[in-house]
């Protein structure tokens, strides 16, 4: 069954970090794009970041370029989005989600989906 699962959020305070992972199964991270997404309350779903092994993309939002970082461990078939620097605007609830082969701008490209991981950030 192909899958994506996160975790990692929690609270961090301003200027903090946390990690958050996406364990894939059913799928290698090789054959598969993985997007992150994230939705504040009150706002619509909006895209953050987007790794895709086949083509070499590695997106990030603007909102995140330079504060984000994606990586993954081949072995555990996970990535990783490391985050630093947070402001309390990166309040959300963070999605993984993912598509064979390549990035896409339309969030409705990505079939399958996480359960979603609350990050909070506030003093």
């Amino acid at each position: 069954q192909v899958q994506v699962v996160e975790s990692g959020g929690g609270l961090a305070q301003p200027g903090g970090s946390l990690r958050l992972s996406c364990a894939a199964s059913g799928f290698t991270l090789d054959s598969n794009a993985i997007g992150w997404f994230r939705q504040a309350p009150g706002k619509d779903r909006e895209g953050v970041s987007c790794f895709s092994r086949n083509d070499g993309t590695l997106y990030y939002a603007d909102s995140v370029k330079g504060r984000f970082t994606v990586s993954r461990d081949r072995v555990k078939n996970t990535v990783y989005l490391q985050m630093n620097s947070l402001k309390p605007e990166d309040t959300a609830v963070y999605y993984c989600a993912t598509r064979r082969s390549y990035c896409s701008g339309s969030q409705h490209q990505y079939a399958i989906w996480g359960q979603g991981t609350q990050v909070t950030v506030s003093s």
